[in-house]
This record gives C-alpha cells, sequence and structure tokens, in this order.
C-alpha cells in the first residue's frame, strides 16, 4: 500500500466497535496494532480518486438507510482470527462503488471482500487456532446495522482519519 492511498471502511455500531476493539487489543500484536476494529472495504484507492470519491460517497450514503448486518462467528484468517459479518446490502453498496472507480482498482480491491473485522493478525498458526476455539462458544450471532462509512487515508502505519458519511435514508 502506497502512503496516501485512501481506505474506505463501513462503520461498526458503537457497542459492536467497543467490544471488537477491545478484542483486537487483547489479542492484535500490540507492536502492530495501531488501528481500532474496522471493517475495510477498499484497501488502496488512488487518491488523486479523493474528490470524485467523496462526492460519491456523499450523494450514496445520504439516499441510504443504515445497511442490515449480520455478525456470524469466528472466521480464522490463518495466521490470525475474525470476526465473520454478512451484509448483502453492504456488498452491492461497494459493488457500486468498485463500478464508479473501474481501472482505478488495485487486484485486490477489484474483488468482493469476506466481509469481517480482524481481532488477531500476524501470529503463529497454533495461537490463531487456540484463539478461535476460545472464542468460539463465545461470539454470540447477532444483527446489526452499519451506520455509515469512513474513509481513511494510509501514512506508514495508523490511518489518517479524512471523513464520515453516515447513511441517512
Amino acid at each position: 500500500m502506497s502512503d496516501g492511498a485512501l481506505i474506505l471502511t463501513a462503520e461498526l455500531p458503537p457497542e459492536l466497535h467497543r467490544w471488537a476493539t477491545d478484542l483486537r487489543t487483547a489479542h492484535f500484536p500490540p507492536e502492530r496494532n495501531h488501528l481500532e476494529a474496522h471493517v475495510t472495504l477498499f484497501h488502496a484507492i488512488p487518491p488523486q480518486c479523493e474528490d470524485e470519491l467523496r462526492r460519491l460517497l456523499a450523494r450514496e450514503a445520504g439516499g441510504i438507510a443504515p445497511i442490515r448486518a449480520r455478525l456470524e462467528g469466528v472466521m480464522p484468517l490463518g495466521s490470525g482470527t475474525a470476526l465473520r459479518l454478512a451484509s448483502p446490502d453492504l456488498l452491492d453498496l461497494r459493488d457500486a462503488i468498485a463500478e464508479h472507480l473501474h481501472g482505478m482498482l488495485t487486484a485486490q480491491d477489484q474483488h468482493r471482500p469476506r466481509l469481517h473485522v480482524t481481532i488477531q493478525n500476524k501470529v503463529a498458526p497454533k495461537e490463531a487456532k487456540a484463539l478461535q476455539a476460545q472464542l468460539a462458544g463465545t461470539v454470540e450471532p447477532r444483527q446489526f446495522a452499519f451506520p455509515g462509512l469512513a474513509l481513511h487515508r494510509y501514512k506508514g502505519g495508523p490511518w489518517d482519519f479524512v471523513r464520515r458519511f453516515a447513511f441517512r435514508g
């Protein structure tokens, strides 16, 4: 990811955000944990797309009600652990944004993501499996709604917040 690239995330509702951030703080290797819990939709949008992207997101978000979603459980990441999410409507919105940015996206961002919140990454597979087993009986599936999107700028470590786009429809 190049410095200045834009990252688009879906915001978690406050209670779920706090809980997932607490899990991340407890289990993510501290020397690499620069972020709170988040759901990444795009990892590296070119910075020259920022003005166009801001206009698109303001228009789209303003006409959408909070987007329904479901926390489904624990998801293995090989060398990490995540919370698996499902939201067909969020993926449809992401597809529309990707179509608008056609030709500007990295190979990674051209593909639909598996929605998740990473709570542990870059650990030994044995450590990841142990956490997955520990959390399997405690992570309860539940419904929630994404309240909006957030745009960030990558600066080599922690992200710089750019702007929030609330779903208001």
